[in-house]
C-alpha cells in the first residue's frame, strides 16, 4: 500500500474519532448549564506546500566487478576492453597494450546530489490540554522528483594488475546515469509554540520550533548507459539488459524502493488570521540515512545495487494554512 494511502486513511479515522466524541469541540473541565472551562486543548488541521532542497552524497555501491583496460604508451590514453575490440577491427589501434584489470568498485562518484524540486503536506494533531504551546502532530509531506544526472557517473584512478605495464594506476570513466527520486514522509512531530496563556494571539506573529522522527519511503527511476564500454563485457549485467548490434549493453529502465527512519526538524511563524485560523510559514529538515538506485532484470526477479545518497537531507520551504478547532 502507498505510502500516502495509510495517511489518508488515518486522516479519516481522525475525524470519525472526533466525531465521536461528544462535545469534543468545548474541550475542558464542564462546570454545568452547558459552560466548559477552556483548557487550551484543541483539534489540529493544516496544509502546506512549497519548495524543496535536497543534497547528499554519492557512494558507489557496485561491488566486486572487474574491468580490462588497454592503453597507448606513447599519449597515456586508456580505453575499455570493449572498446579496444572495436577499434582494432576498425584498424587504429595498432599501438595500444594490455594495461590490466582494475576494480570499478574503487571509482568515486564524479559528483553528488543536489536538487531542487516540490513539496507539500498535511498533518493532524491536538494541543496538549493546560499547555497549548505544545502540540502534537501526525504529518504526511510528499517531496516531488528530484534528478539526478551524471556523465561519467564514476571517474577516478585506478589501480591496475595483470597487464603489461606494470603497476599502472590510470584515469577512468565508468557509466552514465539518468534518474530521480520521489520521497513520501510519514512523521510524528512535537512543536512549541512561543506564546503566554491559553490561547494563542490573533494578529501576531508566534514563532515555533518542532523536531520528531518519522518514516521514509523513496522510490528511484535510474537508466544507465555503458558509454565508456566498461560494462558490456560483465556476464552478470547482461542480466540487466541486452546486447545491441554493437555488442554494447542496453540497460533496462529500474525502479527501487527504500525505506528508513527519518529525524525532522521545523522552524517557523503562525500568524493568527481568525480565531482557530493560522497562517504558517516555515521550513522542515529530514534527514534520510540512504536512499539506494539498484539495477533490476526485465521482470523485476533480480536487482544488483549500484550506487546510493548517503545522509539526505531534505530541506522543504513552506506555506500553508493550520486550523485549530
Amino acid at each position: 500500500m502507498k505510502i500516502k494511502h495509510i495517511f489518508f486513511i488515518l486522516l479519516s479515522l481522525g475525524f470519525s474519532l472526533s466525531d465521536a466524541e461528544a462535545n469534543w469541540q468545548y474541550p475542558g473541565t464542564y462546570l454545568g448549564d452547558g459552560w466548559y472551562e477552556d483548557d487550551g486543548s484543541r483539534f489540529v488541521l493544516s496544509f502546506r506546500g512549497g519548495a524543496s532542497i535536497v543534497n547528499a552524497g554519492i557512494k558507489n555501491n557496485i561491488g566486486s566487478l572487474t574491468s580490462e583496460y588497454y592503453m597507448d604508451p606513447s599519449n597515456g590514453v586508456v580505453v575499455s576492453a570493449e572498446y579496444y575490440d572495436y577499434c582494432s577491427d576498425m584498424g587504429g589501434c595498432e599501438n595500444y597494450v594490455f594495461a590490466g584489470v582494475g576494480e570499478l568498485a574503487e571509482l568515486p562518484a564524479s559528483k553528488d546530489l543536489s536538487s531542487f524540486s516540490f513539496a507539500a503536506g498535511a498533518s493532524i494533531g491536538w494541543t496538549i490540554p493546560n499547555k497549548p504551546q505544545w502540540r502534537m502532530e501526525l504529518g504526511w509531506d510528499h517531496i516531488t522528483e528530484n534528478e539526478y544526472n551524471s556523465s561519467p557517473l564514476y571517474e577516478g584512478d585506478m589501480n591496475l594488475s595483470g597487464g603489461d605495464v606494470s603497476g599502472a594506476v590510470v584515469h577512468v570513466q565508468s557509466g552514465s546515469v539518468q534518474s530521480s527520486v520521489t520521497t513520501d514522509v510519514i512523521s510524528v512531530m512535537a512543536f512549541y509554540d512561543f506564546f503566554d496563556g491559553l490561547e494563542k494571539p490573533l494578529k501576531k506573529v508566534v514563532p515555533y520550533v518542532g523536531f520528531g522522527i518519522g518514516y521514509a519511503d523513496s522510490k528511484t527511476v535510474f537508466n544507465l548507459s555503458d558509454l565508456y564500454g566498461d560494462l558490456s563485457s560483465s556476464v552478470d549485467l547482461q542480466n540487466f539488459g541486452e546486447l545491441d548490434e554493437y555488442g554494447i549493453l542496453q540497460f533496462y529502465r529500474s525502479e527501487t524502493s527504500s525505506s528508513n527512519v527519518a529525524g525532522v526538524a521545523a522552524l517557523g511563524i503562525s500568524y493568527g488570521i481568525s480565531d482557530g485560523l493560522f497562517l504558517d510559514l516555515g521550513a522542515r529538515v529530514t534527514y534520510v540515512p540512504k536512499i539506494k538506485w539498484a539495477l533490476t532484470n526485465k521482470d523485476d526477479t533480480r536487482q544488483r545495487d549500484w550506487f546510493s545518497a548517503e545522509n539526505v537531507i531534505y530541506a522543504n520551504f513552506m506555506l500553508g494554512l493550520r486550523f485549530e478547532f
